[in-house]
């Protein structure tokens, strides 16, 4: 298939995809989108000519729009394949983005056109005009959308790209538009009943509600979004394999585009152990996260105080505690500051977004455990919502 070679001329073999190689499947696709839909469009505007047909020429005036957004496309992943600079330090990706609104938008412009249109076929019904002509155009439109749809996934797919995605869904758009003119024209043709309208209205609909959704997904990403959950629990996993990584917590992540991401953690390391040979630790980490997985990682180090009894056995009393109350709730970098006359426990406690129980619960429910053990112990509590 054409898909195959153009990733394969890309050499897209690995998980890592540079922008270099983005830029060459996203610029061939477009050169493909643009070619089809221009076949398409001509073909059609030359019948409705020939057939004195508006609704064939104006069909053939929005795959002209589609090769438009095949420009579009060619456009985003050239903007998009551009180096970091001062204005843009984390490089130019999400120009995807942006991208993938314009193509919802025309998505949803359609929508509302083909509603306008098959509204007035409703009010105003009038005879479908058949021909061979006709039948073989509309198929050759659903054969060459469907091929677009197929061949957007496929290169999709490897590269991740949104804007591509959004392509391959306004390709079965017109894919169901030209099916519902095809199926209509065919029951006209042998029952003489006239269901072009209403056909049409139930096709706008479903495209409105796929041209919110590609606006939906790109805003998300825009606004920025929470990281994949899969994603982070290999990122996490990962990390935790390193010898003298204790745990982590508070990993942020970022993304500036499908090729562009950032993360943030804090990970605990013993605290007795020599700095210097902690922070190569660190280093090591965050160089074999970069080269494998393409991720710019910075890792804050925690040291943690791993024999004292004391501190072991209040840390795992206070995360009993929470666990009565729900097992979502987290808590990390615990420590204390002992004392004669009072002593201060100090640590984060996460709550899921998904957990209603109040900060105030929490903090009353551990005093309460805590002044039966003893009762100048005092909590020191930094409440958190998680980042993924």
């Amino acid at each position: 298939m054409i898909s195959k070679w153009i990733l394969k001329k890309a050499n897209i073999q690995e998980v890592k995809i540079t922008s270099a190689q983005r830029e060459h499947v996203g610029r061939m696709t477009s050169y493909v989108g643009v070619g089809v839909n221009l076949i398409l469009s001509m073909s059609k505007i030359l019948s409705g000519i020939f057939l004195h047909s508006v609704s064939i020429l104006a069909d053939g005036i929005n795959n002209l729009s589609d090769a438009g957004n095949s420009l579009i496309l060619l456009i985003s992943f050239k903007l998009s394949s551009k180096e970091a600079d001062e204005e843009h330090p984390f490089g130019h990706e999400r120009i995807e983005y942006l991208a993938s609104c314009i193509v919802a938008a025309s998505i949803l412009l359609l929508s509302f056109e083909m509603f306008k249109s098959s509204l007035d076929k409703i009010v105003n019904p009038s005879d479908i005009d058949f021909s061979i002509l006709l039948v073989i155009v509309l198929i050759g439109s659903i054969l060459g959308k469907l091929f677009l749809y197929v061949f957007y996934k496929n290169c999709a797919k490897p590269i991740d790209s949104t804007v591509l995605l959004a392509s391959a869904q306004d390709s079965i758009n017109d894919v169901a538009s030209t099916s519902a003119v095809l199926v209509s024209t065919l029951i006209f043709k042998f029952t003489n009943i006239n269901l072009d309208g209403y056909m049409g209205m139930a096709v706008a609909v479903l495209i409105l509600i796929s041209g919110i959704s590609i606006l939906k997904e790109a805003a998300n990403k825009i606004l920025g979004e929470a990281p994949d959950h899969e994603f982070v629990y290999q990122l996490e996993t990962k990390i935790c394999k390193y010898t003298g990584i204790y745990g982590i917590h508070d990993l942020l992540v970022h993304n500036y585009g499908p090729n562009r991401t950032f993360a943030s953690v804090h990970a605990e390391v013993d605290s007795k152990e020599d700095i210097l040979r902690s922070h190569d630790l660190i280093d090591t980490i965050e160089k074999d996260i970069l080269e494998q997985d393409g991720v710019h990682l910075v890792i804050h180090m925690d040291p943690i105080v791993l024999d004292n009894p004391l501190i072991n056995q209040l840390k795992d009393d206070v995360r009993s505690c929470v666990a009565e109350l729900s097992s979502e709730i987290q808590i990390h970098d615990f420590r204390a500051v002992l004392g004669n006359t009072h002593s201060n426990l100090i640590f984060d406690c996460v709550i899921p977004y998904t957990c209603h129980i109040t900060k105030e619960e929490i903090q009353n429910h551990i005093d309460q455990m805590l002044s039966k053990k003893k009762e100048t112990y005092y909590t020191v509590i930094t409440f958190e919502r998680p980042f993924n």
